[in-house]
C-alpha cells in the first residue's frame, strides 16, 4: 500500500507544515522585551455567588410567609380519644367509633387546618372516674365520659358566643358508638347532608366545616389595632430583612468589583 503522507512513486517526502524552532538568542529577546509568559487570570465569579446566595436568603425568608398566606383554616368539631397520656385525634368519625366502657370521648370546636398537627386539643383533661365516678353501672350498659370544649371566642362563628367547657357521663347500650353516646348527653346535634357532625348542643347556630382565610380568627381577636397582620402575608419586619439582604449582597459585588479593577 502506498502512505498517504507521500507522493506515489517517489521516496521524496513532503515539507514539513511546522514552523522552525526559534533561535535561543531570539527567544531571550523576546522574553526581554515581552516578559515572561502569563497564563490568563481567572477572575473568580463572585458576583454570581452572590447574587445565587441573595437569591437563596430571599427564597427562605419569604417561602414560609408565602405558604403562610394560601392556607386555609375550617371551623369544624374535632374528635378526640382520652387516655394515660393525655388527647389522641380520632382516626375515624363517631359513627365507626365504639367505645369501651370507662372510656373517655373529647369533642373541640375549633378554627384550624382539618386534622392538623396543631389542631387544639380540648382544654379539660380526659379523667373518666371524675365525669362518672357518681354514676353507677348498669347491666348491659356501658358509661363512657364525654368532654364538650366549645372552643374560644376567636373560633366562633361571628355572632355567636361559645358556651363554656363541661364534662358529662353517657350511660348507653354496650354496642353505642360515639355518635349515640354524643346524642345522648349533648343534644340537639345537627348534620349536614353528607352525615357532617356541624353542631353538638345546638352550637354553632348556622355553618358546617365552612372554609376560612388563614388568620381570620386572630385578625378578629386583634381588631384594627391587633398584633396580627391583616391579609396574613408577609409583615414589615420580613421586609426590613429582606432589604438589609439586599443592601448587604449590593456592597460586596461592589467591592468584588473594585478589587478587579486595580
Amino acid at each position: 500500500m502506498t502512505p498517504r503522507h507521500r507522493p506515489a512513486g517517489t521516496g521524496t517526502p513532503l515539507p514539513s507544515t511546522r514552523p522552525a524552532a526559534l533561535p535561543l538568542s531570539l527567544l531571550a529577546a523576546r522574553t526581554t522585551l515581552l516578559g515572561p509568559t502569563r497564563a490568563p487570570r481567572r477572575r473568580p465569579a463572585v458576583a454570581g455567588t452572590l447574587l445565587l446566595s441573595l437569591l437563596a436568603a430571599c427564597t427562605t425568608l419569604l417561602g414560609p410567609a408565602a405558604g403562610a398566606s394560601s392556607a386555609a383554616d375550617y371551623r369544624y368539631w374535632s374528635f378526640w380519644k382520652g387516655g394515660p397520656d393525655g388527647w389522641a385525634y380520632q382516626q375515624v368519625g363517631p359513627a365507626g367509633n365504639v367505645p369501651a366502657d370507662g372510656a373517655v370521648d373529647g369533642w373541640r370546636f375549633v378554627l384550624s387546618p382539618d386534622g392538623g398537627q396543631d389542631t387544639p386539643r380540648p382544654g379539660p383533661a380526659p379523667d373518666f372516674a371524675a365525669v362518672c365516678g357518681g354514676t353507677a353501672a348498669a347491666g348491659g350498659h356501658k358509661r363512657v365520659a364525654v368532654v364538650l370544649d366549645f372552643g374560644t371566642a376567636q373560633d366562633a362563628p361571628s355572632g355567636e358566643q361559645p358556651p363554656a367547657a363541661r364534662s358529662l357521663c353517657a350511660s348507653v347500650p354496650t354496642a353505642a358508638n360515639s355518635a349515640e353516646v354524643l346524642a345522648a348527653v349533648a343534644a340537639p346535634l345537627r348534620y349536614d347532608s353528607g352525615a357532617m357532625l356541624c353542631a353538638i348542643s345546638g352550637y354553632p347556630h348556622a355553618g358546617c366545616g365552612e372554609q376560612v382565610a388563614a388568620g381570620a380568627g386572630a385578625k378578629a381577636a386583634g381588631g384594627s389595632g391587633g398584633g396580627g397582620s391583616g391579609d396574613g402575608g408577609p409583615d414589615l419586619g420580613l421586609f426590613a430583612g429582606v432589604g438589609a439582604v439586599v443592601l448587604l449582597g449590593a456592597g460586596a459585588v461592589w467591592q468584588a468589583r473594585r478589587r478587579r479593577a486595580r
